[in-house]
């Protein structure tokens, strides 16, 4: 790009200072939405897709565990992280003005509220499978056949694993396991009368709902089956009450800088997570006063909290339901498919490449292609070195196989694994010994900052000389969440983007810094004043009477100095248009501040992932002057100033098409699976339209353009989109 800054402390105050911004004011609330409770609203709108009709019964049921799972994570980390600031007295203030003490206040209040929600949810798709012949029962509710059967399984299964203990001044209280499920029965010895107090830990590796075997599919929760056979566990008493509770502990692992070796510091650090702090007990209605105190006493520590749960506990569970074979309840299969360039090049993806760039995307093109580039790379006896980078790759590793492959090949090859990706640090360690076995250069990066650019690098000698084929891409090289996220995989053997991508690398690997990068930006250095010249350019097109506009699509946006350049920029005039998936903090609609920023948010099958920005560049729309960009970096303080990321410029004509006529635009017209962010804070679903269109349904049915090949060439070969409605009125 032009006019690179060096990113610095400085640059960024400087930044946050020219925009009018002054972080932590007391009334930040006019300008900015919390982080946290925006991400609240989002797992609000994922939990609200169980409600919707529209989805087969078991995906709602899906988006309903997955609310219980996202919200358990936000408690591990987030939460975990304000109350840690809460018990060092610490009251710097969130952008909106908040203090950690404010901030975990609003944040349990507004998550009961979501999770009384989630119950009000089951209690109505436990209804609904009911009447699909799938039945949630407890053990009570069984007939005779089902309960002998159960009793038998009881026994073979379940009671050898179990391990009662006692609580009394001789039994210590034992420790619990993050996310761990317990019982506590309150018991009375028939021989003397005698009360005791019994803990029951259920081991994780029971599962949480047992299918009982026959035509009719009913399942019974395992903490329901140690209840109706407490009787076995415990000869010789009687139960006078029993009641389950769970357990969720900080998870977050902090970076010490003076850690020496990472890999000893993480192998550590893995260990003493398993151990956090209890920072929220979950507790069942049928737990005696004296209980709740007792696990008060023994759990939790100031800044904890707690929660009766009325129903369920453990919502995040209930994906072990939605294995039920039962197709008829879950969405149609769907098959990714294969870019046709490829194919007309004999499958070669090299071949293909080198003809022309091409852009795939995720999951409606199939990751496979991606594979493929690195399983070339490692077989093709004229590649001579790969570099990559791994932020997750997930367990069962294609892109892993190959790089072993390559290194036991005799080429050169080096990966980048980021120990830091947060709850895949272990299985990262563990990749990053095989490739190190195998003879692959592995390089953890930054004690400080994260590597979570995802870039692929191939040299490969020709008759011409050495030709480097790159990947890049917005998502990470993990073959099963490439398969339910939407992304895009970029690759070309442009020479500029080689020499920038080997500059990334070495800074990377000997913290060499870049200089004079042709295309790339990068964070930390350069991509923060990169995007602010970007939205100045755009305020200067719409003062000299040029059109402009600013559409973008992330995950989240939260940098304070970024949503006060794109307030500059809609008080000059600027049409904006952002599709914000998760935590939005900008508060749009605002007269006088954000009157021309309109912010959506697209929640469906799909999670959508991506991250495209484009900027008119003084051309009027729909047009092929607007300048296009992908990157792996969200609008975040992290992003932009402790990780490594990219940001990529489109100039290839085909795929500039592709990403922002077919993606970009097809985001902004969805009303299927849409919500518009209204200036208080509040989601509203998008009402569909008479002609009602879903993205996700588009790009299944409909081919995309770079992946076409000679298929282009006919005139109704691939469908184009245009924005159908004034921006104002999306």
């Amino acid at each position: 790009m032009d006019n690179l800054v060096p990113q610095t402390p400085d640059s960024i105050e400087n930044a946050n200072e020219n925009a009018g911004f002054v972080y932590g004011e007391e009334d930040g609330s006019s300008r900015y939405f919390n982080r946290e409770l925006s991400w609240l609203g989002f797992n609000t709108r994922v939990m609200e897709e169980a409600q919707n009709s529209s989805h087969p019964l078991l995906e709602r049921l899906r988006f309903l565990s997955i609310s219980g799972s996202n919200l358990d994570e936000f408690f591990m980390v987030r939460f975990a992280g304000l109350v840690g600031q809460f018990r060092q007295n610490i009251e710097e203030r969130s952008a909106d003005g908040m203090t950690p003490k404010q901030q975990l206040q609003a944040i349990v209040e507004s998550s009961e509220k979501l999770m009384s929600s989630q119950q009000t949810v089951w209690d109505e798709l436990s209804e609904l499978l009911a009447a699909e012949n799938i039945h949630v029962l407890s053990a009570p509710d069984l007939d005779e056949v089902g309960n002998v059967w159960l009793k038998q399984h009881f026994l073979d299964q379940i009671f050898p694993v179990l391990t009662p203990q006692a609580l009394d001044p001789a039994h210590p209280f034992p420790f619990i396991p993050n996310k761990g499920l317990s019982l506590i029965f309150d018991l009375v010895r028939k021989s003397d009368g005698q009360v005791i107090r019994e803990l029951v830990m259920i081991p994780s590796g029971l599962p949480r709902f047992i299918r009982l075997p026959g035509e009719t599919t009913i399942y019974i929760s395992v903490e329901s089956v140690i209840r109706r056979y407490s009787d076995l566990i415990f000869p010789g008493y009687d139960v006078m009450c029993g009641g389950l509770f769970r357990i969720i502990r900080d998870s977050d692992i902090e970076i010490e800088e003076e850690a020496e070796d990472l890999v000893r510091f993480f192998r550590s650090a893995i260990k003493r997570r398993r151990r956090g702090d209890v920072i929220r007990l979950e507790m069942g209605p049928d737990l005696s006063d004296s209980v709740i105190a007792l696990l008060r006493e023994k759990l939790l520590s100031e800044g904890a909290t707690e929660n009766r749960v009325k129903g369920l506990v453990g919502i995040s569970d209930l994906e072990l339901l939605v294995e039920e074979d039962r197709p008829d309840l879950k969405f149609t299969p769907y098959s990714p498919r294969f870019p046709e360039r490829i194919r007309e090049h004999g499958g070669d993806c090299f071949a293909a490449i080198r003809d022309k760039d091409i852009l795939v995307h995720h999951p409606y093109e199939s990751f496979e292609v991606v594979i493929e580039f690195l399983r070339q790379a490692a077989a093709d006896p004229d590649v001579v070195a790969i570099k990559q980078t791994l932020y997750r790759a997930g367990k069962q590793s294609a892109v892993i196989r190959a790089l072993i492959d390559a290194a036991e090949a005799g080429k050169s090859v080096t990966a980048i694994v980021e120990l830091k990706a947060r709850f895949d640090e272990e299985q990262n360690l563990f990749w990053a010994s095989a490739l190190e076995r195998a003879g692959v250069q592995v390089v953890y990066g930054f004690i400080e900052w994260k590597t979570h650019a995802k870039i692929s690098m191939v040299v490969r000698k020709e008759q011409e000389g050495y030709r480097t084929y790159c990947h890049f891409g917005t998502g990470n090289y993990h073959p099963v969440t490439a398969k339910i996220y939407t992304d895009l995989s970029f690759f070309t053997a442009d020479p500029k983007a080689a020499r920038d991508a080997a500059q990334l690398f070495n800074y990377i690997t000997g913290y060499v810094d870049p200089e004079k990068l042709e295309l790339l930006s990068m964070s930390p250095r350069y991509l923060r004043q990169d995007l602010m010249n970007l939205i100045d350019r755009e305020i200067a097109n719409e003062q000299a009477g040029k059109p402009a506009m600013i559409w973008a699509k992330m995950n989240s946006l939260v940098d304070p100095a970024l949503i006060e350049k794109l307030y500059a920029a809609s008080n000059a005039g600027v049409e904006i248009d952002l599709v914000i998936r998760g935590i939005c903090c900008l508060r749009p609609g605002v007269p006088g501040m954000s009157e021309h920023i309109r912010v959506k948010s697209v929640v469906g099958r799909f999670l959508e992932h991506s991250r495209i920005w484009a900027f008119g560049n003084g051309k009027e729309l729909p047009n092929n002057g607007a300048s296009v960009y992908i990157s792996s970096a969200d609008w975040m303080p992290r992003n932009l100033d402790r990780r490594v990321e990219y940001m990529l410029p489109i100039t290839n004509a085909t795929v500039h098409d592709q990403v922002l006529d077919q993606v970009m635009v097809a985001n902004l017209i969805d009303d299927e699976q849409s919500w518009e962010l209204n200036s208080d804070g509040t989601y509203t679903r998008v009402t569909p339209s008479d002609e009602p269109f879903n993205l996700h349904h588009y790009f299944m049915t409909n081919p995309s353009l770079s992946g076409r090949g000679k298929a282009l060439d006919k005139s109704d070969a691939v469908p184009r989109l245009s924005l159908r409605r004034r921006k104002k009125e999306i």
